[in-house]
């Protein structure tokens, strides 16, 4: 499960802009622990589309 995420993370990246600008934002860093921090937050948009049942949209922050 864990792997799949890593990949959802790496396309989340290359589509979402609010994933691409919160990961600019830790550049400097070590990367593998900039990715897990981004694929905390996409876990926690999966969480919340789960929930709610409303559609997940690229680029949406609220």
């Amino acid at each position: 499960m864990r792997s799949y995420l890593v990949e959802a993370t790496w396309q989340a990246l290359r589509f979402d802009p609010v994933m691409q600008a919160y990961y600019r934002s830790h550049s400097g860093k070590d990367v593998k622990r900039i990715l897990v921090k981004v694929a905390r937050k996409l876990l926690s948009r999966i969480h919340a589309v789960i929930r709610t049942e409303i559609p997940y949209e690229v680029g949406v922050v609220s």
